[in-house]
């Protein structure tokens, strides 16, 4: 069935940085849409940054613009969060996500199973 996999999360110091990675199989990676999203302890999912399939045009929550970097290689089925000057407000378990490309709007549809990031000195 349909996967997504991330990876590269951990501890970091403010002001650190880490990059996730999400590897994505048993779909066809490059019509998808790709996104980020995180859940803080007690708080909502939030979504972070999306990245769309044909145009690869990017968009990031307030909370992370000029910070956070997603982009995408079709080639090795991975979309990544490049996170700089990282807060503590960061910390939270990161999940990537998938929707069809062809589709405007609507929910996503296949996600990973997250990976912790913790900002903290």
């Amino acid at each position: 069935q349909v996967q997504l996999v991330e990876s590269g999360g951990g501890l970091a110091q403010p002001g650190g940085s880490l990059r996730l990675s999400c590897t994505a199989s048993r779909f066809t990676f490059s019509t998808y849409d790709m996104s980020w999203h995180r859940q803080a302890p007690g708080k909502e999912r939030e979504l972070v940054a999306t990245i769309t399939a044909f145009t690869q045009n990017t968009n990031y929550a307030d909370s992370v613009k000029g910070r956070f970097t997603i982009s995408r290689d079709n080639a090795k089925n991975t979309v990544y969060l490049q996170m700089n000057t990282l807060k503590p407000e960061d910390t939270a378990v990161y999940f990537c996500a998938a929707k069809s490309g062809w589709r405007v709007g609507g929910e996503y549809e296949y996600w990973g199973q997250g990976t912790q990031v913790t900002v903290s000195s």
